[in-house]
């Protein structure tokens, strides 16, 4: 659809729009005032005829009504009259014959008179007795006749008005396609890159002033066109320098890059180096509890083999001795035989050895299962400690793989109390967390003189699991706890610590993208919280 249509259109439909609402409202007017004015004129015309009759009604002045009815009717628009009595009884009547002989039905309202005559009435009231009543019937069909005219009056003007309107838009319209058509040819101009377009200016309204600002644009685009091609040249000159000095500076990143790696990759040896260097100490630490651990059971083992092997020799000379008797036939040697075996049994009591074999059996074996059970948890985790992937685990599980490696360090002047709450499956490096929950653990059991107690505490809040560990230790000074994390830093005398521990849990921590909160009072204890993301995937890098 043209912009001329558009134009022709919307003006009209918005003019037509108006006509029809100021038709309407005149005519409705119109209308109105002309039916009030008819009402008004008949109540007031039946209220003057019923008071002009009231002295001839009450006096039943016939004669005289008659010269009132036809007096009546000489006003132009009645078209009957009629009087009634008291009891409705006629008593005089003039007008048509037809309306005279059909059913008064008295009108209220103009616009609802169907037959063109508006019937009214009026009473004949004395002292608030009515005496009767009179009825008129005026014609209508001239008022309807110049309302009609005037309807029609109104639609010729709203159609005269139409077409000079439409005439007028057509015309608009015609002017602003042609001078938007201009426009148009020369904005393809440009587009297609010619930019010695200039668009000629007639008049003084806006579509002139839409011309000079385009002609404007123009000169501008040509001037911008120039100075870009002045700048193409001078970057032309640039690159040329730029690529020159570019090649310069990539072989000079390319030199420091490999530096880098190499110093990265030293880096990350030395740091794993360390890392070692923790664990062994961890482990040195341990090595003595262990030790004493496997030495306890390996001594009472030893002793009751070699109490066994005594037993088996009582044994072994038994059943020789069974056998000789065995051989003997000669009653009387054999009855010698028979007291000395009897005599060689009380002497060695043999009922308390075949009790005792039982008892030494069972505590044998107890002791060989309990160095298996240390060996067994020392290589669990020796193993555990040599895991650095990341994967699905209960951090639950590598607290208790943790307690048992050091719980033959701490036992003999620590009490370790544990309070895990459930815990979901998450990804961390199991190996990595047991050993910052062994030094946790090996630290607060340095911390603790004489006995003391230890508390290891998990949970979960939805969102992060904590695992706290909690000493009665001498506790750390105020200065001394911002310093805890810093490389080579410790508390501990000289020879007794490495200062590599905290940091290396830091760092393990701060890897798991979790944090460390430590809580000290000196003399009261310490207590480290170990705050954990609850991770559902290995963390990126």
């Amino acid at each position: 659809m043209s912009l001329r249509l558009k134009t022709i259109l919307g003006v009209a439909f918005i003019e037509a729009i108006l006509l029809v609402l100021l038709v309407s409202m005149t005519l409705d007017y119109l209308r109105s005032t002309n039916y009030e004015g008819m009402v008004k004129r008949a109540s007031t015309t039946a209220t003057l005829f019923a008071t002009t009759t009231k002295d001839a009604v009450l006096s039943y002045d016939l004669a005289s009504l008659d010269a009132f009815v036809n007096e009546v009717m000489r006003n132009p628009d009645l078209v009957y009259a009629r009087v009634l009595g008291p009891d409705q009884d006629l008593f005089a009547e003039a007008g048509d014959e037809t309306l005279l002989s059909q059913p008064f039905v008295p009108d209220t309202d103009v616009s609802s008179v169907t037959d063109g005559i508006f019937d009214t009435f009026a009473l004949i009231v004395e002292g608030g007795e009515v005496y009767g009543q009179v009825q008129l019937g005026l014609d209508i069909s001239s008022l309807n006749a110049k309302i009609e005219e005037a309807q029609r009056w109104s639609a010729a003007l709203a159609a005269i008005e139409m077409g000079l309107v439409a005439l007028f838009s057509f015309l608009l319209g015609a002017y602003l396609t042609k001078q938007l058509g201009v426009l148009q040819g020369a904005a393809r101009d440009i587009s297609d890159g010619k930019l010695d377009v200039e668009i000629p200016v007639r008049g003084k309204d806006e579509i002139a002033e839409v011309a000079i600002a385009f002609n404007t644009m123009v000169q501008n685009l040509r001037e911008a066109g120039r100075r870009r091609d002045e700048y193409e040249d001078q970057l032309n000159q640039l690159n040329k320098s730029l690529e020159q000095r570019v090649e310069r500076r990539t072989q000079d990143l390319a030199r420091k890059n490999l530096d880098l790696e190499q110093a990265n990759r030293a880096i990350k040896e030395t740091q794993a180096k360390l890392m070692h260097s923790e664990k062994m100490a961890s482990v040195g630490v341990l090595a003595a509890g262990v030790a004493h651990e496997i030495n306890n059971p390996i001594g009472f083992v030893l002793s009751n083999v070699r109490t066994l092997d005594e037993y088996v020799k009582i044994y072994q000379a038994l059943l020789v001795m069974h056998e000789e008797l065995l051989d003997i036939q000669d009653p009387v040697s054999r009855e010698a035989k028979h007291a000395e075996l009897v005599r060689f049994a009380k002497e060695h009591d043999i009922d308390f050895v075949r009790e005792d074999i039982e008892d030494l059996l069972k505590d044998a074996i107890d002791g060989a299962q309990r160095v298996g059970d240390i060996v067994r948890n020392l290589k669990s985790f020796s193993h555990a400690e040599q895991e650095t992937e990341f994967k699905p685990h209960d951090l639950n599980e590598c607290i208790r793989t943790t307690l048992k490696m050091a719980d033959n360090q701490l036992k003999y002047h620590c009490k370790v109390v544990t309070d895990l709450g459930d815990l979901p499956e998450s990804y961390c490096s199991p190996g990595q967390i047991n050993q910052v929950l062994l030094n946790l653990l090996v630290n607060a059991g340095q911390a603790i003189e004489g006995s003391g107690a230890i508390k290891v505490t998990s949970r979960f809040d939805g969102e992060n699991i904590e695992i706290r560990v909690t000493d009665t230790g001498k506790g750390i000074e105020k200065d001394a706890i911002k310093k805890l994390f810093d490389p080579f830093y410790t508390t501990k005398p000289v020879g007794e610590g490495t200062g590599l521990g905290l940091s290396i849990s830091y760092g393990i921590i701060k890897e798991h993208q979790g944090e460390i909160l430590v809580q000290s009072k000196v003399g009261a204890g310490t207590s480290f919280t170990l705050v954990l993301p609850h991770l559902i995937h290995a963390p990126a890098g």
